[in-house]
């Protein structure tokens, strides 16, 4: 069922769950497979679940893959997907990224800015772009 997905996870039960799937299990965690301890999933859940969070993984994976080819930076889950949802979307604003993270409405918090911020120091300053407002995915 997952042939071909590298997943890592510290928990052993996940790791046993994903062997019996069929998942490679690694273990270490490496920028180009998929940290099941990242990923936060929500006990319960059901196979159905489980699936989508993986497929989304697996989409994400890709897409940060393509950006950054072979060369991957060690990056956090929160920078990997405001990378993803800025390279999708083609440049959103902080108030459209929490949207999209899932942040609570009317949340003051700060954690998009810094991990941006960090993105930057990781990549280069120009890696993400401010226009007006609406950050963008520059040049590498």
């Amino acid at each position: 069922m997952l042939e071909g997905i590298r997943v890592y996870s510290d928990d052993s039960v996940w790791r046993h769950v994903f062997q019996d799937l069929g998942a490679t299990v690694v273990d270490a965690p490496n920028v180009l497979d998929i940290n099941i301890d990242d990923l936060n999933i929500k006990q319960p859940i059901t196979a159905q679940e489980l699936r989508v969070c993986l497929l989304r993984a697996v989409e994400y994976t890709d897409t940060i893959n393509k950006i950054f080819g072979k060369s991957v930076p060690t990056l956090s889950h929160l920078q990997r997907l405001i990378i993803v949802a800025l390279f999708c979307s083609g440049g959103m604003s902080v108030a459209q990224l929490r949207d999209v993270l899932g942040y609570a409405p009317g949340v003051a918090t700060n954690n998009i800015e810094m991990a941006i911020s960090q993105i930057r120091k990781t990549v280069g300053h120009e890696f993400i772009q401010n226009n007006n407002g609406i950050y963008v995915i520059g040049k590498l």
